[in-house]
């Protein structure tokens, strides 16, 4: 079977058309890394002069959106934000009858689970398949085994163009499922993850350079830590999704109490408090509904709710 977009239906990953809507760090980085892997690549960018280093590594420059979308069978969408991508399609709508239809548009810019539902369905009414994608990974490391691409949307369409997707992420390309919005609720996640480990560290290089330690000295010790925690993770999971914490190695009882010192050392030195008080607040929510006998990873019912509007819990 043979597209004319995209050769023969099993053709190498290099033989398939790309189109890159977006030119900055990231969609750059996307555009150099089909180059590399020999995809034939259209680039727009709504500021024509940032075309102008992949065209030189190769691309060719489309004049607009429509015709960057005529040149290829895979659309990848990385622009500012949703609303970027909104105006995107009101214009391929306003172009005239079916640019997207037959191809599969894959957006990797930031948004929500509700945004790519919404893309979904605009560009299924146009005819064409849909991929919502997240990148866990900085520019730089976009065509590496550093970088991770994830994506949600249906299955039919990431095999399509699985082996050309596959360049950006050459060892963890994944799809996800067919719930479009699957890509942003794992990036928001990643997200709230590396923000933690990070509020944790400096919070820590902000309690020892109370005392003259630098925080170069900390980091070591640091990052070792942060790999022994991720150790925990898949037992706390398995608790997770049975949704029983048996305390196997402390109760929260012991880690509140942890919490409470690690609260006023950091005041004592004239630290800020208010990373540990967060979590006090919800490991004392946890205690008044009497969860102080189970695991760390019972805390994942606090989570689960809307925070409260009143001042309850703690650990005062």
């Amino acid at each position: 079977m043979t597209d004319d977009r995209n050769g023969p239906r099993n053709a190498p990953a290099k033989d398939t058309p790309v189109a890159v809507l977006g030119l900055g760090l990231m969609g750059r980085a996307l555009a150099g890394a089909f180059l590399r892997a020999g995809h034939p690549t259209t680039v727009w960018n709504r500021t024509p002069s940032k075309t102008a280093a992949a065209v030189a590594a190769g691309a060719r420059a489309a004049a607009s959106p429509e015709e960057a979308v005529a040149a290829a069978g895979l659309v990848v969408v990385c622009v500012s934000d949703h609303a970027a991508v909104r105006d995107l399609l009101d214009r391929l709508d306003a172009a005239g009858p079916g640019p997207l239809a037959g191809r599969v548009l894959v957006d990797l810019t930031s948004g929500t689970a509700a945004q790519a539902r919404e893309n979904a369905a605009r560009v299924a009414a146009a005819g064409g398949g849909y991929l919502d994608g997240a990148i866990l990974a900085v520019p730089p490391a976009v065509g590496t085994p550093e970088a991770a691409v994830v994506y949600g949307g249906v299955r039919a369409d990431f095999e399509r163009h699985e082996p050309a997707l596959r360049v950006l992420a050459p060892d963890a390309t994944v799809h996800l499922g067919e719930d479009h919005g699957l890509a942003a609720l794992y990036d928001a996640a990643v997200l709230g993850l590396m923000w933690s480990v990070l509020n944790g560290f400096l919070h820590g290089a902000a309690l020892l350079g109370a005392a003259g330690v630098d925080a170069a000295a900390f980091a070591p010790l640091a990052a070792r830590s942060t790999v022994t925690v991720a150790g925990w993770l898949e037992g706390y999971a398995d608790q997770i999704d049975a949704g029983a914490y048996p305390a196997d190695d402390a109760t929260l009882e012991t880690h509140v109490a942890a919490m409470d010192h690690l609260a006023e050392q950091s005041a004592g030195l004239g630290v800020s408090t208010e990373l540990p008080d967060l979590v006090r607040t919800l490991a004392g929510r946890a205690l008044a509904a009497g969860q102080g006998g189970a695991s760390y990873a019972s805390l994942i019912e606090q989570f689960r709710r809307p925070a409260p509007s009143g001042g309850e819990g703690g650990g005062e």
